[in-house]
């Protein structure tokens, strides 16, 4: 069974609250090329980190993430 890739919406929540990668990185205590990673799909997060981001945009965790793309918002 080949791993399903784990698609989200981070780049559109900094987007809308004008976070950049680095103050993301910084607040979850990750590298901020981690969050590069997560938002091009190449990395999957735990689910302490996937929660932690969902906490960090006061968001569900399925707002933020998904096993199926996400429909175009606007």
């Amino acid at each position: 069974m080949s791993e399903e890739q784990v698609h989200n919406r981070i780049a559109v929540l900094r987007a809308d609250r004008e976070v950049s990668r680095r103050e993301l990185a910084e607040a979850l205590g990750v590298h901020y090329q981690t969050v590069g990673y997560l938002e091009r799909g190449e990395y999957s997060p735990s689910l302490v980190l996937a929660l932690r981001i969902a906490k960090f945009f006061d968001v569900p965790l399925e707002s933020v993430f998904s096993l199926e793309e996400f429909t175009p918002l606007g």
